[in-house]
């Protein structure tokens, strides 16, 4: 379980790296550095900010991913039940999921076009999908 809430940091590092394209230092000097990684904590925690406010732009709606993982998880508590067994609750806690790629590149186009935040949260939460029933009360 340790191993699985130390996944949603790895998670960033992953963003970071394949999605913002922070693979190398600008410079050698501490400063530099410093700098860099100040910059891209702040441009992570702004998506992160624009992806949760999206989803509670519309409560009811869900991100896809969140989506696939809650149906996921419907299933293990299934074969799990039918083993008289059950799934570890705080796999049910909320959880920080990767920052979509939709989401970057809606932030990018809305800086290059100059939308407005209005606008670029509607495409956001209009990619938004609607939450699974799940069977059982977790």
């Amino acid at each position: 379980m340790l191993y699985f809430k130390r996944w949603t940091i790895e998670k960033t590092f992953n963003n970071t790296k394949s999605n913002f394209k922070e693979t190398k230092a600008w410079y050698s000097n501490t400063r530099s550095l410093e700098n860099q990684m100040r910059l891209t904590a702040m441009s992570y925690n702004l998506m992160r900010v624009f992806e949760e406010i999206s989803k509670t732009q519309q409560p009811e709606l869900i991100h896809p991913s969140d989506k696939k993982y809650s149906e996921a998880l419907e299933i293990r508590q299934q074969q799990a039940q039918k083993r008289d067994r059950f799934v570890n609750p705080l796999f049910f806690q909320a959880r920080i999921s990767r920052i979509s790629s939709y989401t970057i590149r809606a932030v990018q186009n809305a800086i290059i076009t100059g939308m407005s935040l209005q606008c670029f949260m509607s495409s956001l939460v209009a990619r938004l999908v609607s939450r699974p029933q799940l069977i059982g009360e977790h």
